[in-house]
């Protein structure tokens, strides 16, 4: 069947909050976006006019695409060329979705997101749709063709799961460039001693390269271990320069809600450097360098101006 014109608009309507939904369920931008174009041929084909809410069938559509994308995409971490991470949003990106309240901003959090990935599919959609986005059970039941009780069980099971290590903190925008400045200033100082202080004293550093751009295999562990990590990371280097393909300039912003390094040459952003923080400090220094997915930011990034850099030509 062709879509008529209203069901064209009834779609579009609903289409940011798929988008924000599959992206907390799938981590990744491009196959969230891939999920809801899915959606949409389904859409397409569905005899739209007996379908009394649209919007409930259209999520159950999604939220099933997802599942069976979380399920294949299992395998595939498991054969992932070093660290996995989520492909990172930058302030602004409609796909981060809605920020009303603490439980939404967390939700879409590269550490929550890192979490998720303990969860099982189903574990995983109940708390997405739960937590970040206020659907009650009996909804949640009806799209995952479960009965409520199993959903507030699988609830109960889900958040127990993602439990450990929630201390993240929250801060505004201001703030988040503060923290950024302060820990450019100390990672380019060519000394461990500043970094040291704003880092606690169990922080973790991890990268994904994806196998295309160098990234250590495991995660950095404990506050000398990062604090030596990065000071030689911000050291200038031919090496780093090549890889790079250039001298990065380095700009403040947040990503996935937390403060953010961005690093960008010649237009093409290269690097997301996401800053957990926590109340001891900088807990965990999340670098996304995979180009693979970098895609998004850089279309973004490209189509602001976001004034001068922090630091130039740190290679």
């Amino acid at each position: 069947m062709s879509a008529t014109t209203s069901d064209v608009n009834r779609f579009l309507a609903a289409k940011p909050r798929l988008e924000a939904i599959a992206y907390r369920l799938l981590g990744s931008a491009s196959e969230a976006e891939d999920a809801v174009q899915e959606t949409y041929l389904r859409w397409q084909d569905a005899d739209t006019g007996r379908i009394e809410v649209p919007e409930a069938w259209l999520t159950k559509v999604l939220t099933n695409i997802c599942l069976n994308q979380l399920t294949s995409a299992r395998a595939r971490r498991e054969t992932y060329v070093g660290q996995w991470l989520p492909e990172p949003l930058v302030a602004g990106d409609p796909m981060l979705g809605p920020a009303d309240t603490a439980e939404q901003r967390e939700s879409v959090s590269f550490a929550m997101l890192v979490l998720l990935e303990r969860l099982s599919p189903d574990e995983r959609a109940v708390y997405v749709l739960r937590e970040a986005f206020g659907y009650p059970h009996k909804e949640i039941a009806e799209i995952l063709d479960v009965s409520e009780a199993a959903s507030q069980q699988i609830l109960h099971r889900a958040r127990k799961h993602v439990a450990q290590g929630r201390a993240r903190r929250e801060i505004g925008e201001a703030e988040a460039r503060r923290v950024v400045e302060e820990f450019l200033a100390a990672a380019t100082s060519g000394r461990t001693e500043p970094l040291v202080a704003l880092l606690t004293r169990d922080a973790v550093a991890v990268g994904d390269g994806g196998g295309k751009v160098p990234a250590r295999a495991k995660a950095f562990e404990g506050v000398k271990a990062v604090a030596t990590f990065l000071r030689g990371l911000f050291t200038p280097g031919a090496g780093k320069r090549a890889v790079a393909g250039g001298s990065p300039e380095l700009y403040a912003t947040t990503a996935n809600g937390d403060p953010a390094v961005v690093a960008v040459v010649d237009g093409r952003v290269i690097g997301v450097m996401c800053l957990e923080i926590t109340e001891d400090g900088i807990a965990a220094v999340r670098s996304q360098v995979n180009p693979d997915k970098l895609e998004r930011v850089t279309e973004r990034w490209a189509a602001v101006d976001h004034g001068e850099p922090l630091v130039r030509d740190v290679y």
